[in-house]
């Protein structure tokens, strides 16, 4: 594992009664992949929330590069802003604005959140839509887009913003099965370019071609994590294997 450039230090979360994170501490290596896996209500979204403070977890310490934050004690609004802005996050919904270009949704961030010029913001937007393969969809709009294209846009619009890491939670589960291996080689390439990123995900081929680093999460906390070709393929934990086994060989 190379220098850490996200800590996660005992980070707790609970929605009322329940008590969705229970204890979770992991780090994330510099340009490496961490995948999330487990099953649902598990926590694996909320982990990944909690990464862009989008849910202010209520207590442990996250730390993103130079950017650390106690949830223990009273976060202001200059800290939380700053916090998020340490991280871009791909969501399963495309969330694009529909009224708005590809091009004009993937420069809404830079030029209204971060007041870059909007030349700037223009081209930067068309490299990364080149990035994406949908350079020649700039001008165009959501709903002539298909799923798979519309994500990849998400995916354009969270890097527009330069973060130092990239957070996807389930980023193929709307799409249809073939539209799935278009946005996984796009998040490949960005692995491939030294992209610091956690993906939360149920395509677990995926995580053993990409992952440096899997977590298998059941009921709040981390159940098994290390490298790929331990957890995926020879897991300690019973209950991994059976998560495994059940999503591998469902019949």
């Amino acid at each position: 594992m190379t220098e850490p450039l996200v800590s996660v230090d005992g980070i707790r979360k609970s929605f009322g009664d329940n008590d969705v994170l229970k204890d979770i501490s992991f780090t994330v290596g510099a340009g490496t992949v961490t995948v999330v896996i487990g099953p649902s209500g598990s926590g694996k979204t909320t982990v990944l929330r909690t990464l862009n403070a989008l849910d202010t977890a209520d207590a442990g310490v996250i730390t993103i590069g130079d950017v650390s934050v106690d949830f223990g004690n009273k976060v202001s609004k200059q800290e939380l802003a700053r916090f998020r802005a340490q991280s871009g996050m791909v969501f399963q919904g495309h969330n694009l604005f529909p009224h708005k270009t590809v091009l004009q949704n993937v420069i809404e961030g830079p030029v209204i959140v971060q007041k870059r010029p909007k030349a700037e913001a223009i081209a930067d937007a068309e490299k990364l839509l080149e990035q994406v393969g949908l350079a020649e969809k700039a001008d165009q709009y959501p709903y002539q887009l298909s799923g798979g294209q519309q994500q990849r846009v998400g995916i354009a619009r969270a890097l527009a913003l330069k973060p130092k890491l990239m957070l996807f939670d389930e980023p193929t589960s709307a799409l249809d099965p073939e539209l799935v291996g278009e946005v996984l080689r796009v998040i490949k390439d960005l692995a491939s370019q030294g992209w610091t990123m956690v993906v939360v995900t149920h395509e677990i081929r995926f995580a053993q071609q990409v992952a440096d680093q899997v977590l298998f999460i059941e009921d709040g906390v981390v159940l098994e994590s290390g490298p790929p070709s331990q957890v995926l393929a020879q897991p300690t934990q019973a209950r991994t294997r059976q998560f495994l086994q059940r999503i591998l060989d469902p019949l």
